[in-house]
């Protein structure tokens, strides 16, 4: 009797896990469709190998790459800096991999110099060969590494983390560190994460600024909530730190012209760590500092941003 017992205990907990995994996928797959249907690409797609890049191209101009942050896409940008920018310039906003709408890289590859092989190649087969590179955030790394091994004609960084930082990541980020765990979590996260979190940390990475009215809509945040972006994502910030390391010692071989903008109430990627004392070293490098401004210049003091957009293009003669 007590092995039958055990029997249909460890049946119930198998028919309730199977229950629950399959309502998890379910939920998961409805948000990732949702997502999707209510924000289609804005721009086209260019296949490299494999991969598909999704790239808003707007304007007429000096060529200008704009390379989105951390859990965003081109849609941060497409919100209101590219109608501001495509009067002098032709943009190409790309939604770097595994985010956005491009696809992700093949075996959870993840570094800066892989996501620059493929956004560079399309930005290639689009003409842009010699571009202006604007990152912001995470983005701004990206563009440091695609100038390091690229022609490029200027470099903008826009609250960017360029120098290797103290401390350990968030616990969110530790916990999927292991490719089996981070199937598992952010499996969860894209069924059950509520928009009201994902709005709160969207509110924290503004402050002290307020997001802008319609930003929240516009950017989507289910697109930032699928499982497909939410693990891209994870695996790209928890390998970014050593890259950075590995990046320092080659940072003084940047001798393109270089802007800097950053705000000084910057808690996400601290003025003091990053832009500040990279500027001190690099005699080509102009850094303007924001006071009271918080991660997301480029919304809350867009001239700034587009003012030193236009020095870049100045000091590089292309304006």
């Amino acid at each position: 009797m007590r092995f039958r017992r055990l029997a249909r205990s460890l049946a119930l907990a198998a028919t309730l896990i199977a229950a629950a995994t399959a309502g998890t996928i379910y939920r998961a797959k409805a948000r990732d469709a949702r997502a999707l249907h209510d924000h289609p690409p804005e721009g086209q797609f260019v296949q490299v190998g494999r991969q598909r890049v999704h790239v808003v191209v707007a304007g007429q101009g000096p060529d200008l790459v704009l390379l989105h942050g951390a859990s965003g896409s081109s849609r941060d940008f497409s919100f209101d800096l590219i109608d501001r920018l495509s009067p002098h310039y032709r943009v190409l906003a790309m939604d770097r991999p595994g985010l956005g709408h491009s696809d992700p890289l093949p075996d959870g590859e993840a570094s800066l110099v892989a996501q620059v092989a493929v956004l560079k190649a399309a930005a290639d087969q689009l003409g842009a060969t010699k571009p202006i590179l604007v990152g912001q955030s995470f983005g701004g790394t990206v563009a440091m590494s695609w100038a390091l091994d690229h022609p490029a004609a200027a470099l903008v960084t826009i609250a960017s983390p360029s120098l290797p930082w103290p401390g350990t990541l968030d616990p969110w980020y530790r916990l999927n560190e292991q490719p089996a765990a981070r199937a598992v979590l952010t499996s969860l996260a894209a069924a059950f994460v509520p928009k009201a979190y994902v709005n709160a940390a969207l509110a924290a990475v503004f402050a002290p600024q307020p997001v802008p009215d319609g930003y929240l809509d516009h950017l989507g945040t289910d697109l930032t909530l699928r499982q497909s972006a939410l693990a891209a994502n994870v695996a790209q910030i928890n390998t970014l730190r050593p890259q950075v390391v590995a990046m320092e010692p080659r940072l003084s071989g940047l001798t393109l012209p270089i802007e800097m903008v950053h705000g000084d109430a910057d808690t996400i990627v601290p003025l003091s760590i990053h832009s500040g004392p990279l500027a001190a070293r690099l005699p080509n490098a102009h850094l303007t500092v924001l006071p009271g401004v918080g991660h997301m210049p480029h919304h809350s003091h867009p001239d700034t941003v587009l003012a030193a957009i236009d020095r870049a293009a100045t000091r590089a003669g292309l304006r």
